[in-house]
């Protein structure tokens, strides 16, 4: 094996401009093929970091106008959904879904703390529940409970970006007095800021914003937590029944969309994640398109070589060579060449890689209601380079074959008399 690695750096030492010619076009193939992944890897976690505070299990059913008449009752009637809504629903959708939750907001003009204070705050009626299903983050305190729900506290939970306007001299929030509108409440928890617009708003217990601004027994959506529903098709089959449900219940008719809304980040989910597979897959055919360009040079440089060769290889078959030795050395020596061009174009894609994650990854974009980062983590794991080492030794293979067979094939008499 020793000699047969020592004959073909020869080779490739004998015809160097010819070798770096061909391996050059490998590079290129493997740099590219990094890079698309990295930019793909960096387009996909940068959407996954924007969504860091979104739950993909919710769905939100909102009320609307009817559009349609429904047995006699003429058309831009307004749906109003009502908190005993969430029963209904369970008891209809024990198997899709895990819970369902009535949920009520209130705009208020200001909240202040001492001298500090906020603007068109928003107070969000809450439940324990709510916090999973906001996705919020806590940094500190506690979130709304079934206690605070009970006794209807004056408790509220605000995002860290308000806890530093309201408190700005240092001063611990937690158990601090926020007047808003006048009305005196506790804060218990503190949330992550996630740069939208959500956070403005305060948590507040359900039950005691019902109470406090009278909302009665209408609710101003329903947030359902979906349970197996993995696909479109189940998300299309749920909603339809859903409608219906909700439709028998409020008189409205089940194929008017406009008088029930619903937003389902399920569905959405499942969109994303077939984008994702499209986007990374696209990415590694357009890699392996430009790595065929450089492997067709590479079988036609072996092709030269083999014809260059055709003496030699008479004269092995002449001495007792046989056929698959000289295949395994010509095949060797294509994915020699293969291998060790394309670690350098894999070694500057990786380095690449790591220069857009340095210079762009940590750069976000102001859009004026939140924030979003550019370019996430542009950059390619240990299996990506796994999975590119294997194409290489394939590729090398398959380019170094078909000239193999036919040096292996070439009589020793008609090689001696070449």
């Amino acid at each position: 094996m020793f000699d047969t690695f020592r004959e073909i750096i020869g080779s490739l030492s004998r015809n160097k401009l010819r070798s770096l010619a061909t391996g050059f076009a490998v590079a290129c193939g493997l740099f590219l093929i990094i890079i698309l992944q990295g930019t793909s890897n960096g387009i996909i976690h940068t959407f996954e970091k924007a969504s860091e505070g979104f739950s993909f299990d919710v769905i939100h059913a909102f009320p609307g106008f009817t559009t349609l008449p429904y047995n006699g009752i003429k058309e831009g009637r307004r749906i109003k959904l009502e908190d005993n809504d969430s029963e209904v629903t369970m008891k209809s959708f024990p198997n899709e879904l895990s819970a369902a939750i009535p949920q009520i907001s209130h705009s208020a003009t200001s909240a202040s703390f001492g001298k500090n204070y906020l603007s068109n705050v928003t107070l969000e009626g809450a439940q324990p529940t709510t916090q999973e299903l906001d996705a919020v983050q806590l940094l500190e305190g506690r979130f709304i409970n079934k206690i605070d729900l009970n006794e209807q506290r004056k408790v509220i939970v605000i995002s860290d970006r308000n806890r530093n306007d309201l408190f700005k001299h240092g001063e611990n929030a937690i158990n601090q007095k926020v007047r808003i509108d006048g009305i005196s409440f506790t804060v218990v928890g503190i949330y992550k800021d996630d740069g939208m617009m959500s956070s403005n708003d305060f948590y507040a217990p359900f039950t005691t914003l019902k109470t406090i601004y009278g909302k009665g027994y209408d609710i101003d959506q329903l947030q359902l937590k979906a349970k197996d529903l993995d696909t479109e098709e189940k998300n299309e089959v749920f909603e339809t029944a859903f409608r219906k449900v909700m439709g028998n219940k409020h008189e409205f008719d089940p194929d008017d969309r406009s008088a029930l809304w619903i937003w389902n980040s399920a569905s959405e989910n499942a969109d994303m994640t077939k984008a994702k597979t499209i986007l990374h897959t696209s990415f590694w055919i357009l890699g392996l398109l430009t790595l065929l360009s450089g492997i067709v040079g590479v079988s036609n440089i072996m092709l030269i070589s083999v014809k260059e060769r055709t003496h030699e290889f008479g004269i092995r078959k002449a001495i007792g060579a046989k056929p698959i030795d000289i295949i395994s050395m010509v095949v060797l020596e294509s994915i020699v060449i293969t291998t060790i061009f394309g670690y350098i174009g894999m070694l500057l894609g990786v380095i690449f890689c790591e220069y857009m994650d340095a210079y762009y990854g940590n750069q976000t974009m102001d859009i004026g209601v939140f924030q979003s980062s550019i370019f996430v983590d542009p950059t390619v794991d240990i299996g990506t380079c796994l999975q590119a080492t294997l194409v290489m030794i394939i590729a090398g293979a398959l380019a170094g074959f078909f000239p193999a067979s036919k040096a292996a094939n070439v009589k020793p008499i008609e090689a001696l008399r070449g």
